[in-house]
């Protein structure tokens, strides 16, 4: 590389060359307007410097973009929060797999299921003189009850399952939307 007079223009080559880049990236760098297109040599140089302190002090990110690290740290302890909260409900057990908890609760039905078919048996050996009509009554109410319960536990863990699959489906069309395919530097709308 010959000597470079840095009052001077200087091409997009030879700036890449002094520096150290492609001079694909030096045209990125004038596309972003870090370096100015009728910029001296000394010019582009000291915004390229300005550029490198910038993304080493964390205050840019590698696009260029500014990064705000009081919202990024913020956000990371609200992660860490989170995180921690749930490991202390697991450990307390208040939470625990929807899968694992609607098949207790499915088992727990059909336990309190089985007692109500034994009420009949149990009223008849309580009170023996218990006329058919009455016993049908309460045996009318204690089924309706019973179907009652078995319908609404169904429901609620299918609504359950329902919205968490939902939630589910949500957050990963999220995450593909934040990590398109292809190129790195395309960015969501660029990639489809």
């Amino acid at each position: 590389m010959s000597n470079i007079d840095l009052s001077k223009r200087v091409t997009q080559e030879d700036f890449g060359a002094l520096v150290g880049i492609s001079q694909p990236a030096v045209s990125g760098l004038l596309a972003s307007g870090v370096l100015q297109k009728d910029g001296t040599a000394a010019q582009w140089l000291l915004a390229y410097c300005l550029r490198l302190r910038e993304q080493a002090a964390g205050r840019m990110g590698a696009e260029g973009g500014a990064l705000d690290l009081v919202q990024e740290r913020a956000a990371l302890a609200r992660e860490q929060r989170i995180a921690y909260e749930l490991k202390n409900a697991v450990a307390r057990g208040e939470f625990a797999p929807i899968g694992f908890l609607s098949d207790v609760l499915g088992l727990a039905a059909g336990a309190v299921a089985d007692r109500f078919d034994q009420i009949e048996g149990a009223l008849r050996k309580a009170c023996p003189e218990i006329s058919d009509d009455v016993l049908m009554t309460v045996l009318g109410v204690v089924s309706s009850s019973r179907n009652e319960w078995l319908r609404a536990t169904a429901q609620l863990v299918d609504s359950t399952i329902d919205r968490m699959q939902a939630e589910d489906d949500a957050t990963e069309a999220a995450d593909a939307w934040d990590a398109p395919a292809g190129d790195d530097d395309a960015s969501p709308l660029e990639a489809a």
